[in-house]
């Protein structure tokens, strides 16, 4: 086993650190503050090559591994995480479309995903139907050439500023097999938008509900075909989960710089509190749960990119893991702060507010522990995870 980087994934961390450092860092606070979705800043990621790290280089993509893009995803959380949690969002819709649409609806939009033109949205969570997606009751039925799409999706992260919408509904029965995905032009007549979402963080990106009211979409949007898009959905999460928990571990790292920077400045009792044995043994655990996580990460995302069978019980098992050790790094760095740490005037309370929300999206960890556990009582489960 060999835990080093290649000198092109140095290349690209030291690309997406310093971006990082001039476009996200020194804005976070103020998109934050003022919710402001930085879609100049977006574009110019585009540039870069970070909205289709993963896309096949047939539509302009990048064609990374996922292992390659978690790697450059930590980098930008680092700067933003909730910024840099868009970009993993409309990064997993492009190569959605990008991989199961046909050809000439791939032509038409994933070439301008990759360059920033046009930005995407993924629909899978309803009102009623979240942890239960199989559940949801968003339906489109066939007439003729076209599917006419009735239902409404909560929770949908740039929803009213993207293009375009990876949309799953019902075609068929109850259950998972009923389910189909769709992609839908996000200005097509019928569907319409909620109010921006007051949230506790992720502020730098819009969150609304999308409602679809005899939506009318040409049935060569259909990705795949009918009865697929559960599984494509789930597809999608794997690399989701992968993504949502490195830009958990990016953040922790920020949080863990900041704290190890101001307890060497911080002079308390006559010296910096780094001096203290207490301060020295916290900041070790933390380092330590960082690595933890960072390691159990690329090696889910290296399960996935290596099409292994057991790939899905390592994506689950990292995002638990990663999101709950995160999320402890950058609240015990607030506590390192102290009362400073409370204060919008540092980015502790900023990090704690981000990463609270990692916990729940893309499947909570309530439910990825659950996907272990299954996993765990198949035969020979045992055999694999070692």
């Amino acid at each position: 086993m060999d835990f080093a980087l290649t000198e092109q994934q140095i290349a690209f961390q030291d690309a997406a650190r310093a971006f990082a450092a001039h476009e996200l860092a020194p804005h976070a606070a103020e998109w934050d503050e003022h919710e402001v979705f930085p879609l100049d800043v977006i574009r110019r990621a585009g540039e870069m090559g970070f909205l289709g790290l993963y896309t096949p280089e047939a539509y302009g993509g990048l064609g990374l591994s996922r292992l390659d893009a978690a790697i450059v995803f930590e980098e930008l959380a680092a700067g933003c995480t909730s910024t840099a949690a868009y970009l993993t969002i409309h990064n997993m819709v492009s190569w959605m479309i990008a991989s199961f649409a046909k050809p000439a609806v791939a032509e038409r939009w994933v070439p301008q995903m990759v360059a920033g033109d046009k930005l995407g949205s993924y629909c899978l969570t309803e009102p009623g139907a979240g942890s239960d997606a199989a559940s949801l009751k968003t339906h489109a039925e066939k007439k003729g050439d076209v599917y006419v799409l009735n239902g409404s999706k909560m929770f949908i992260s740039g929803a009213g500023s993207t293009e375009v919408l990876v949309v799953m509904a019902r075609t068929g029965g109850p259950g998972p097999k009923g389910v189909s995905a769709f992609v839908v032009p996000a200005d097509a007549p019928g569907v319409q938008y909620g109010k921006k979402e007051k949230k506790m963080g992720w502020n730098s990106q819009p969150t609304r509900a999308v409602t679809f009211d005899n939506v009318e979409i040409p049935a060569e949007n259909l990705l795949g075909e009918e009865g697929q898009g559960f599984t494509f959905a789930m597809k999608g999460l794997d690399g989701g989960r992968i993504n949502i928990a490195t830009c958990a571990v990016g953040t922790a790292q920020a949080a863990l710089n900041a704290a190890q920077r101001y307890v060497q400045e911080r002079q308390q009792f006559g010296q910096p509190l780094a001096e203290f044995q207490t301060v020295q043994f916290k900041l070790a655990d933390m380092l330590t749960e960082l690595i933890a996580a960072r390691q159990m990460v690329r090696l889910a995302a290296w399960k996935l990119d290596s099409g292994s069978p057991d790939a899905t019980a390592y994506c689950a098992m990292a995002k638990r893991l990663a999101t709950d050790l995160s999320f402890n790094v950058a609240n015990q760095a607030l506590q390192l702060f102290g009362g400073y740490g409370y204060l919008k005037d540092f980015p502790l309370e900023r990090h704690v507010r981000d990463l609270r929300v990692h916990q729940i999206l893309e499947g909570t960890n309530e439910v990825m522990r659950m996907i272990v556990a299954r996993h765990l009582m198949k035969d020979g489960a045992l055999d694999t995870l070692r």
